[in-house]
């Protein structure tokens, strides 16, 4: 997924602020979402996120446009965890993962991926 920064991405020092990388890493799973709520409809979420990780490996700036990736590193009975990383100029400015749960709501509680759905990750499977 392409991203060109906007001016309201940056901090005071001109950076590219660690809560926008968050963001286009968290708009990188969409696709991944859509496996559990085809039509994104917040009232059918059924996933929460358990754990969130970002490491900075470099600056990012303003001007030029940055690649973010995703993939699912490991799928669970009840979770799985999503592998992201960005490049800005082809170099690699940050990577991280997000633990994510299939939740019902209503119960309070973890559910089991079917098997249907869990099918569907493994497009999205890239390994440890």
């Amino acid at each position: 997924m392409k991203i060109q920064p906007r001016f309201k991405d940056t901090d005071a020092i001109g950076h590219i602020n660690n809560a926008s990388i968050s963001t286009w890493f968290e708009e990188s799973r969409r696709e991944i979402f859509k496996i559990f709520i085809p039509d994104l409809d917040p009232k059918k979420w059924n996933l929460i996120v358990a754990r969130v990780e970002t490491d900075y490996l470099a600056q990012t700036s303003y001007q030029e446009e940055v690649l973010v990736e995703c993939g699912i590193e490991k799928i669970g009975n009840s979770s799985f965890k999503v592998f992201h990383r960005a490049f800005q100029n082809s170099v690699k400015v940050a990577e991280g993962r997000a633990h994510l749960v299939h939740f019902d709501y209503k119960e309070n509680k973890s559910i089991s991926i079917p098997k249907a759905i869990r099918d569907q990750l493994m497009k999205f499977y890239i390994g440890d």
